[in-house]
């Protein structure tokens, strides 16, 4: 698998933990680490999730830079590390991701509330709009 330093980062992390309560923990660390959004707005929300998040991104040379924030510390980490994950992908790449696998590759999937994957889910569908349109 050819990560991001960031991904890779998160993969040594989080595979390191030995069960559901240090990542947990290790999620709400990473998500101390999302950049507050102080230019987002109502159409930079994401629906679909329970909790409010907003997400914004750009294409700079091809590849896309994302960046998301929520009222919810649980979906900050998880933003986190999907930001990980995605940053620096062209439009093809996101396209092709398999998400439901990086969560599961990070040992967070199985604790993941449908509600929690459904959102998710609907930011990286956020991401892909975002991308297509360009």
């Amino acid at each position: 698998m050819n990560l991001p330093d960031n991904a890779r980062e998160a993969l040594e992390a989080f595979t390191a933990c030995p069960g559901w309560e240090q990542r947990a923990r290790l999620l709400m660390q990473w998500g101390e680490r999302l950049e507050p959004l102080s230019e987002c707005n109502e159409t930079d929300r994401v629906h679909g999730c329970e909790s409010q998040v907003w997400l914004v991104g750009a294409a700079h040379d091809g590849r896309w830079h994302f960046r998301a924030a929520s009222d919810a510390r649980l979906i900050s980490g998880l933003l986190a590390v999907l930001l990980a994950r995605v940053n620096g992908l062209s439009a093809a790449e996101l396209a092709a991701l398999d998400i439901a696998d990086w969560f599961t590759t990070l040992g967070l999937s199985r604790q993941l509330s449908p509600s929690r994957a459904n959102g998710m889910n609907a930011v990286v569908q956020q991401m892909r709009r975002l991308s297509e349109a360009g």
